[in-house]
């Protein structure tokens, strides 16, 4: 096994997470074999309990583990499936090491950072994963030089040194002045001079800067981080479209930099398919806009990150159909009576083609949900609904057709409403938060009605709730038009509800975003009632 190590300094946020994905896809494309693992130093045994304020959406994993959107970006752009194997945390570490404390397994030796967690961490790296890859890309998350990553550092400094074949790429800024007026070279400077101090040489620099890297700033880093020219790369803004971020990198020789210092003779790369599908991204003019009813929007500016797979699940889906994506970002607070955000929430929601509710939990925001799932039903507006999506669906449609059942909730919300339309689920915890969930990929199976293809039975697709449709009232549902057309092995768990007479009404209890991919989007996505297509 050979290793990419892609570090950051400086500041958070510079894109280490696209970048390793693009050298993976980079090296992939020269016929290597390629998996993915993410390092993050934080406490938390996993990203399952964290706000989506704070660190973005969690991401599922197929083995039901919940981990940091990198591993999302990993298995978008390399079109590889991962596991928990392939996230390392702080926390995950230090309860490995603790548990073979207690076991006696250190021998009665004084139990210390390095060599016990430094070597745990080792482990972990070189057999913690399946199959058999040629390179291994390891993201190391935060800003070197934060305390909390410090025995991950000495433990990927000690690897360099055991296995031999390391390629370290820093990420660092390279900011311009606007009194000066051109690119300072200091903080990569004084960033590559703190990871020395810890022990690790980067091979190559990928410089984040708004405008491709200038010549003398090039030729600066170069002598002075101690690295050739060619291995100074220059990762300056591409607007949106990050699909030209592998390209950028190809264009620049960056992977016969990494292969260099791996020692490996391979193929040049071929993106052919994926440089069609960036072009085709440019090239989109016809628009299509999806109005995104959510709760973790954020006060001042746009919380995007928090619903960063499904945003990516309908751009693989818009550029798939050649649509051009317009997402309008619509607080579900502001769709109930926010008397400064009303009017605005309202426009963008009538203007829209289609309407997403994504997951969440809390019933913050619930009821504006619940008003954006009546105004699709009314309207005739094509509505996905996912997760909790599905469950304000089915609210909605039990307030509003159901004449007796005004006061429908979900136990969630209203521990004693008299009409639980959604329930919690019985093997749920009710004391323990983390890892607690219905998670992973589960199989659903098709109750055919005329919309879907009698020739597929199942699809397999992740989960992360708590809460269910209740089972009992799914009979008087499907007597007023609502169907279930997926359930669960055993018939009893609602998987997938459909209206009738209704252009595309659908809601999904999994997240098809997760398995969404460039080039092969998600059927519920591309808007295809025809769900089994898989």
């Amino acid at each position: 096994m050979k290793y990419v190590v892609v570090t950051g300094g400086g500041m958070s946020g510079l894109g280490k997470g696209v970048t390793s994905s693009s050298v993976g896809v980079l090296l992939q494309a020269c016929g290597l074999r390629v998996t993915c693992i993410k390092i993050d130093p934080y406490l938390n045994i996993d990203a399952g309990t964290m706000s989506p304020f704070e660190h973005g959406e969690v991401f599922v994993l197929q083995d039901g583990g919940e981990a940091d959107l990198d591993l999302g970006n990993y298995e978008r752009f390399l079109d590889v499936t991962l596991t928990s194997d392939n996230n390392i945390t702080t926390g995950k570490i230090n309860r490995t090491v603790m548990e073979k404390e207690r076991r006696g397994a250190y021998l009665g030796k004084t139990v210390q950072v390095v060599p016990h967690v430094t070597d745990e961490i080792q482990d972990w790296i070189q057999h913690g994963k399946e199959g058999p890859p040629d390179v291994c890309v390891i993201e190391l998350g935060g800003t070197v030089g934060d305390i909390e990553s410090c025995p991950f550092v000495e433990a990927l400094a000690e690897l360099s040194y055991r296995v031999g074949d390391f390629c370290l790429i820093h990420v660092s800024h390279v900011p311009v002045l606007s009194a000066v007026g051109e690119q300072k070279t200091k903080p990569t400077q004084h960033s590559v001079r703190t990871l020395r101090s810890l022990g690790l040489a980067p091979n190559i620099l990928a410089c984040r800067s708004n405008s491709p890297l200038e010549g003398y700033a090039r030729e600066k880093l170069a002598r002075s981080c101690h690295v050739s020219s060619g291995s100074v790369l220059s990762l300056h803004d591409v607007g949106k479209n990050v699909w030209r971020v592998p390209i950028l990198l190809r264009d620049q020789k960056a992977h016969e930099a990494v292969l260099r210092v791996l020692n490996l003779d391979v193929k040049e790369p071929d993106l052919k398919e994926w440089t069609a599908r960036a072009e085709l991204f440019d090239a989109l003019v016809e628009p299509v806009r999806i109005a995104l009813v959510g709760k973790y929007m954020g006060l001042t500016r746009i919380n995007k990150d928090a619903y960063f797979s499904v945003e990516k699940a309908l751009l693989h889906a818009s550029v798939a159909l050649r649509k051009k994506l317009a997402v309008d970002w619509v607080p579900a607070e502001d769709l109930e009576d926010n008397p400064n955000a009303y009017k605005a929430a309202w426009n963008k929601l009538k203007g829209a083609d289609g309407i997403l509710v994504p997951g969440g939990f809390g019933d913050r925001g619930v009821e504006g949900k619940i008003l954006a799932a009546k105004h699709a039903r009314e309207n005739r507006i094509p509505y996905l609904g996912i997760c909790l999506g599905m469950q304000v669906a089915v609210i909605e449609f039990a307030r509003s057709v159901l004449l007796d059942m005004q006061d429908a909730n979900s136990t969630e919300f209203d521990a004693e409403t008299k009409n639980p339309c959604v329930v919690f689920m019985p093997e749920g915890s009710r004391t323990h938060v983390g890892g607690t969930m219905r998670l992973g990929s589960r199989r659903t199976y098709f109750h055919h009605n005329d919309h879907h293809d009698g020739n597929v039975s199942y699809v397999d697709e992740r989960h992360r709730h708590r809460y269910e449709v209740n089972p009992e009232m799914v009979a008087r549902f499907e007597e007023a038009g609502l169907w279930f057309s997926g359930r669960d092995e055993s018939g009893e768990r609602m998987e997938i509800v459909e209206l009738g007479e209704h252009p595309f009404y659908v809601g999904v209890q999994f997240h098809p975003e997760f398995k969404s991919r460039p080039g092969k989007p998600s059927p519920v996505f591309t808007g295809k009632t025809q769900i089994l297509i898989n």
